[in-house]
């Protein structure tokens, strides 16, 4: 009950209408400085981040992928490390990423910033779009 709570808080101290109206150059910097450490983050950190996790391109083309950037700091893992002014930490345990700090203002940037990053054709991604034959396939010669 207590992680509902501060879900809730969390949401209604930052929410409200994302507009993109905030600085794409300041979101850009923290985008790198809090985000590149597990996603790829365009042409800045190409070959980077955690395999697992999907790149800010990839979550742009996605149906909801503005969505998912406007409350990524609900989002599993970001509870973690990811501070929100007046709200309590999820938990006791350490941060395994920097913290940061999430304000309307900084997500507007992040928003801003976001919005200038091509996305990815979703049909011409392997795992997504199903091209090519998986590596079973690949391995049977196609008999299969």
């Amino acid at each position: 009950m207590k992680h509902y709570a501060a879900l809730l808080a969390l949401v209604a101290a930052v929410s409200g209408s994302a507009s993109a109206a905030g600085d794409a150059d300041s979101g850009k910097e923290i985008v790198i400085k809090y985000c590149a450490r597990c996603h790829v983050i365009g042409a800045y950190n190409k070959f980077g981040g955690i395999g697992s996790t999907p790149s800010f391109n990839l979550l742009l083309g996605l149906q909801d992928g503005m969505e998912r950037f406007e409350s990524f700091y609900v989002r599993r893992p970001h509870p973690v490390f990811v501070r929100v002014p007046d709200v309590p930490k999820w938990g006791d345990s350490p941060a395994y990423a920097s913290e940061f700090t999430v304000t309307r203002q900084n997500l507007d940037d992040i928003l801003a910033f976001v919005l200038t990053l091509e996305k990815k054709d979703l049909k011409r991604v392997p795992v997504v779009g199903g091209v090519g034959p998986n590596a079973r396939q690949r391995i049977m010669g196609g008999k299969e």
